[in-house]
């Protein structure tokens, strides 16, 4: 029986929990192979994360699964706690015998993930934590397929440059390192471009209220910019997306992704996210049929849509798959050397990992901009891959 404060932990490990037997040439004669899966089971996206990698593995075992094994998950809960973290690194390596790991969500725990999983050496391909300095350091395990926090608005700057003009700016973000790094990013765009920063306002995302939040946005009505940049995840999302409109702020409403995205965001806002923009790492709207054939079947599978957060894990376990099928062993140099050769089309893109800037073994993923429109989310940057026409929020 789980406890009650475990329930959505054992709900995400019967979901992960995939037997597979007499598919194509895997045979139940064949030992599987251990991915280990270290994921939160107390945050918004848990869920849908484990939808997505409950499809990819079950795809994935039906083509076969790896050289004739099937691929099993075996699933740890780091809790966002480095404790925690480093115990669910050793147990799913130790116990669980996993050739290598998936997932890492709360960015400050998966860098401390990172360092443990390098200690040990066994592959660790992260998919959803955006912290910059998880790809900067010299950790030979570590691959990323999500782009660090500093990428997620590269599409949403151009959007602003060449729609929206603005002249001044100010920024609100939840004090972890994802907020900080698109904070960090957003405050460099404003500089590198002479627009006025006319406030900063970091907030305790573990203190969340609506009075709290109402407090953090009071100052920007002295002083209102023509463009409030948010970065947060979905309870602070929809707080900060509120306020701003009950508070009358005349600006541009615009989230750095994250929340902004998430498939219930715009019902649990209301009205008030009406028109806001946001920066997303993945759409249905490009030229990538992947994408399209995920969200249907994920749509018919679960009865929700699915975000970033969703496609992110689903491509990432077929990397680890493909990897494993090339890779000349299961020794971890082997698993590296084909993870450093990967060059596969995924519902998330072209997935290649590479050196560049000061970043070491990331993937270079797109981003586009969403603008929720009578309650969806309409693509309107890039021009060419645009659903719908961009509307200022006053029309």
């Amino acid at each position: 029986m789980c406890r009650p404060s475990h329930r959505i932990a054992c709900v995400i490990v019967c979901i992960f929990t995939v037997v597979v037997a007499g598919v194509g040439p895997v045979t139940a004669a064949e030992p599987p192979i251990t991915i280990g899966v270290l994921h939160r089971a107390d945050f918004a996206y848990a869920e849908m994360m484990a939808h997505a990698l409950s499809m990819a593995l079950e795809q994935i075992n039906a083509a076969g699964g790896v050289k004739g094994r099937p691929l099993q998950m075996s699933f740890a809960d780091d809790r966002g706690e480095p404790e925690a973290g480093t115990q669910a690194v050793k147990m799913l390596i130790r116990q669980e015998q996993a050739v290598m790991l998936v997932g890492g969500y709360s960015s400050s725990n998966t860098l401390n993930m990172a360092f443990a999983a390098n200690g040990l050496n066994t592959p660790f391909l992260v998919c959803t934590a955006a912290d910059d300095h998880i790809t900067q350091h010299d950790l030979e395990n570590v691959f990323r397929l999500n782009p660090p926090a500093s990428e997620y608005t590269k599409a949403l700057e151009s959007f602003l440059l060449e729609k929206v003009k603005p002249t001044s700016i100010s920024i609100v973000y939840e004090n972890s390192p994802y907020g900080t790094g698109g904070a960090r990013r957003m405050m460099a765009f404003c500089r590198s471009n002479e627009i006025a920063l006319n406030s900063i306002h970091p907030y305790f995302k573990d203190a969340t209220s609506a009075d709290y939040i109402a407090r953090v946005l009071d100052p920007i009505r002295d002083n209102p910019p023509d463009v409030i940049f948010m970065v947060s995840y979905l309870k602070d999302a929809v707080l900060l997306t509120q306020k701003a409109k009950e508070m009358q702020l005349d600006a541009l409403l615009s989230g750095g992704a994250g929340g902004f995205t998430h498939e219930s965001f715009s019902r649990l806002a209301g009205p008030a996210s009406e028109h806001l923009v946001t920066a997303t790492l993945w759409s249905t709207s490009g030229q990538n049929p992947l994408a399209g054939a995920f969200r249907d079947g994920f749509v018919e599978q679960f009865g929700k849509e699915p975000d970033y957060h969703a496609a992110e894990a689903y491509s990432a376990l077929l990397v680890c798959a493909d990897a494993l099928r090339r890779a000349a062993s299961l020794v971890p140099a082997d698993i590296r050397r084909a993870l450093r050769e990967t060059q596969l089309k995924t519902p998330f893109g072209l997935i290649a990992f590479k050196d560049y800037g000061h970043f070491k073994r990331q993937n270079d993923a797109e981003t586009q901009v969403f603008q929720i429109r009578n309650g969806r989310y309409e693509t309107i940057w890039p021009a060419q891959l645009a659903t719908a026409p961009y509307i200022p929020p006053a029309q």
